[in-house]
């Protein structure tokens, strides 16, 4: 591929800059497969080592560019091995708290960024005899859809699987401040004004350098001092993990109840668990806010490469006690959210970074990490499969749990991918601020009874 178009973006290159040893910037997936007589350990390692070999994406690395000042390129590794990029694990207890706890301490660690930037860690030893799959990139190199699609080239038949990844694809989709708020907003709003009229006058695109300055502007005038909360923390560089399974026959009998869509209803259960949880810690909070990426691969023709991201943000009301008003304040937000469209409001804060030059990316880093947590409390991300069966070494998938990056500052980041006959919800927690985690795992399913009751079911 020539230089030229093997730059990073610079939504890319944005989240290399966001990177530090405390807070990494990347993103897994973790697979487990039924158990299968032919899928030993050792060839499903020879597997991905060969499948990884065959992926152009996987044999590059993050190189410097001269132009433009502080930007980056992918290049081919000279010294590329996928052998150093694909680990074995024999997990001794085999259940579901020892595969999280490994999880956990694999995503703690930073990846090298002299090489590509991915690694993969097979685990063996899973009760009932399954093994598991550990997926690691980095943000820089793709989006949840995008590692998707690379996770799919890697499976049997996966490179001749164009459909499913296009199908997976398709299916997702002010006042001045004043004191904290106020001094990082003038900041923040001198970077991005800066940045969008920097992309106006080199592009000539007034109505997109305009689209710019309203983000721009909803971002400050959205911005606030949160309140205290164990969901906002200084950054410990310790991780913990959790995964839990939903039915989707449960959650569409709430979803016919109650109206909207199923991403709806899981946002109303994550509410639910939410404030099921803070009563344990005795903080009662009126309400929390929610960054929901949003994919706009379907408005770039679906491809793999790279990060094709907007954003809503998204008011979840913890305070509120009454699940069906709950739910339906959800669907209300979610449906302005959507008619508004993802690139226009605060939460389209990706589209912003997209305009931003590579050398104020390197420049503002550490204060757009620092006002992360003044526009939103967590991140809660989506991730579809196909509905087809997925294999490794002839073993069929059984459950994949998305694990979202936690951006500096944050506690918590909640992915959820549906996938047949279960979403699966992988938790991903500060392992010093939420001690806890499993709290709120149990108090997803809790949060499904309670609307199944609340919708006479």
């Amino acid at each position: 591929m020539p230089m030229e178009d093997a730059r990073l973006s610079a939504l890319d290159l944005s989240f290399l800059c966001l990177e530090n040893s405390a807070s990494p910037m990347h993103l897994g997936a973790v697979a487990v497969f039924r158990p299968d007589a032919q899928a030993s350990a050792a060839e499903v390692v020879g597997l991905l080592t060969e499948r990884a070999r065959q992926v152009p994406r996987m044999r590059r690395r993050v190189v410097p560019t001269a132009f433009p000042p502080g930007g980056a390129a992918w290049a081919e590794d000279p010294d590329f091995d996928p052998r150093a990029h694909v680990h074995h694990h024999e997990l001794p207890g085999g259940g579901r708290e020892d595969l999280a706890a490994l999880v956990a301490e694999v995503m703690a660690a930073p990846l090298d960024r002299d090489r590509p930037l991915w690694e993969l860690h097979v685990v063996s030893g899973l009760d009932g005899g399954r093994f598991g799959l550990l997926a690691k990139m980095h943000h820089a190199m793709c989006d949840g859809q995008g590692a998707i699609g690379i996770g799919l080239s890697l499976l049997d038949g996966g490179l001749s699987l164009p459909s499913a990844r296009a199908a997976a694809a398709r299916r997702t989709t002010a006042p001045q401040p004043s004191g904290l708020v106020g001094r990082s907003g003038q900041l923040l709003g001198g970077a991005i004004g800066a940045a969008a009229g920097a992309y106006g006058t080199a592009s000539g695109l007034l109505g997109q350098a305009t689209r710019a300055f309203d983000i721009a502007s909803a971002v400050l005038a959205t911005m606030r001092a949160p309140a205290p909360s164990p969901l906002l923390a200084p950054p410990s560089g310790t991780r913990r993990a959790a995964f839990v399974g939903l039915e989707v026959r449960e959650l569409q009998r709430i979803r016919r109840a109650m109206g909207g869509t199923v991403n709806d209803v899981l946002l109303a259960v994550v509410t639910g668990a939410l404030r099921h949880w803070l009563a344990t810690h005795g903080r009662p909070l009126p309400g929390l806010r929610a960054l929901i990426p949003a994919s706009q691969r379907a408005r770039s023709g679906g491809s793999e490469d790279g990060n094709q991201l907007s954003a809503y943000l998204c008011e979840l009301p913890v305070g509120e006690d009454d699940p069906v008003e709950r739910a339906r304040r959800v669907r209300a937000e979610m449906e302005t959210n959507k008619a508004r469209g993802p690139l226009r409001g605060a939460g389209a804060i990706p589209v912003l970074a997209g305009v931003v030059p590579p050398a104020l990316h390197r420049l503002a880093a550490p204060l757009a990490a620092h006002a992360a947590p003044l526009l939103f409390d967590l991140v809660v991300t989506s991730v579809p499969l196909p509905p087809l069966p997925l294999r490794l070494g002839g073993a069929e998938l059984e459950e994949l749990y998305p694990i979202a990056p936690l951006a500096s500052g944050h506690t918590l980041a909640v992915g959820m991918s549906r996938y047949r006959d279960k979403v699966h919800i992988g938790l991903y927690a500060d392992g010093v601020a939420l001690p806890d985690l499993e709290k709120i795992s149990e108090a997803l399913p809790r949060a499904v009874a309670e609307l199944l009751e609340a919708a006479g079911h």
